[in-house]
C-alpha cells in the first residue's frame, strides 16, 4: 500500500497545488479557462495521439471491453437517477449527477496515473473507456436532463439536447486524436521527425498541467457555487462513484470471464481502476451550461477527488 501511495501521491499533490493556487488567488480565476483550453485542445490530444499510435490496434478495438464497461455505465446512470429523483432534484440535476457518478476522470487523471502504475499496456483500455463515456454516457445523460419539459415540448428538448451532445462530441478534439492515433497504429505511420518531436513535447506537458487544472477548476466551482446543501444531496453519489461503480465493473467483468467471453485479466484490472477514479471535472462545466445545480456537482467532484487518494490507492493494492 505504501509503495502504491508513493506512486499516486505526486498526481494528487498536483491537484492539490492547483486547488490551493486558485483558492489563494495565486492563479487568477480568469486564467483557468486558458489552462483548460491548453490541455483540452493541445496537450491532451497530443498525449492521446501518441498513446494511440504506439498501442497495438487490437487493444483499441476490443469489443469485450466496450460492452462490459458500457453496460456498467448504463446501470450506474439508471441507479443514480432512481435514487436521486425527489421533489427538489428533478431530471436535470439527477441526470447530471448520474453522469458525474458514471464518468471517471480518465482523460486528465486516468491515462497518466494508470499507465504510470501498470505500464503502457494499460493505455488502450483506458482510451476505450474514455470513448464510451464521451460518446454514449455523456450524450445519454444530457438527453435525459431535458425530461423536465412536459409533453411534446419535453420530447423535442430531449432530441435537441441529444443532437447538441453529439455535436459536442464531434467538436471535441480528444475522440479525433484517439481515432488518428489508432489509424497511425494500424498503418504503422510515424509523423515527420520535427513534427513528432513537437507533438511529443506537448504530450509530455499534458499530465502535470491537466492535474493542476483539475484542482483549479474544483476551487473555482466551489468558490462560485457555494451554498448550503444537505449531505444526502451529494454524498451518496460520491459513494456510488468511488465504491459501487468499480465493484460493478469488477463483478460484470468476472461474469464475462465466466461466460468465456475472453476478457483478459489486464483489461479487467484497468477497467476497474478506471471506474475507481474520481469524477470527471468537466461535468461541472456541463452542469453550468445546462442549468443544473453546479454546487452539487462540484461537491461530488471535490469529495471524490479528495477521497480517491485513499480509495483508488486501496483498489490498486487490492487488484495488483
Amino acid at each position: 500500500m505504501l509503495q502504491v501511495l508513493l506512486v499516486t501521491f505526486p498526481f494528487f499533490a498536483l491537484v492539490l497545488a492547483g486547488y490551493v493556487a486558485a483558492r489563494r488567488r495565486m492563479l487568477p480565476l480568469e486564467a483557468i479557462p486558458g489552462l483548460n483550453g491548453f490541455v483540452l485542445f493541445f496537450a491532451l490530444p497530443c498525449m492521446l495521439f501518441r498513446m494511440g499510435s504506439t498501442t497495438p490496434i487490437a487493444q483499441l478495438l476490443d469489443a469485450r471491453v466496450i460492452a462490459v464497461y458500457l453496460l456498467c455505465g448504463l446501470l450506474i446512470v439508471a441507479f443514480t437517477i432512481a435514487i436521486s429523483l425527489n421533489r427538489r432534484i428533478r431530471w436535470n440535476d439527477a441526470s447530471l449527477g448520474a453522469l458525474v457518478a458514471a464518468f471517471p476522470n480518465s482523460g486528465f487523471m486516468g491515462v497518466p496515473l494508470i499507465v504510470a502504475l501498470l505500464g503502457p499496456v494499460a493505455g488502450g483500455t483506458v482510451i476505450l473507456t474514455m470513448v464510451v463515456d464521451m460518446v454514449v454516457t455523456t450524450s445519454l445523460c444530457i438527453a435525459l436532463s431535458r425530461l423536465d419539459g412536459a409533453g411534446g415540448e419535453g420530447r423535442a428538448a430531449v432530441f435537441a439536447a441529444g443532437r447538441k451532445a453529439l455535436r459536442g462530441v464531434l467538436t471535441n478534439p480528444m475522440p479525433w486524436a484517439i481515432t488518428l492515433g489508432g489509424l497511425a497504429s494500424a498503418w504503422a505511420f510515424r509523423l515527420p521527425g520535427p513534427v513528432e518531436k513537437t507533438v511529443w513535447l506537448l504530450a509530455d506537458a499534458a499530465s502535470p498541467v491537466a492535474l493542476f487544472t483539475i484542482g483549479a477548476v474544483l476551487a473555482r466551482a466551489q468558490m462560485t457555487a457555494n451554498h448550503p446543501m444537505p449531505l444526502s444531496d451529494y454524498l451518496p453519489v460520491s459513494v456510488i462513484k468511488l465504491v459501487v461503480h468499480p465493484l460493478l465493473v469488477l463483478v460484470m467483468g468476472l461474469l464475462a470471464q465466466r461466460l468465456g467471453l475472453g476478457l483478459s485479466e489486464t483489461a479487467l484490472t484497468v477497467m476497474v481502476l478506471t471506474a475507481a477514479l474520481p469524477a470527471a471535472s468537466n461535468v461541472s462545466l456541463l452542469a453550468e451550461r445546462f442549468g443544473a445545480d453546479n454546487g452539487r456537482i462540484a461537491r461530488i467532484i471535490l469529495v471524490t477527488t479528495a477521497a480517491a487518494f485513499l480509495t483508488f490507492s486501496a483498489a490498486v493494492t487490492w487488484l495488483t
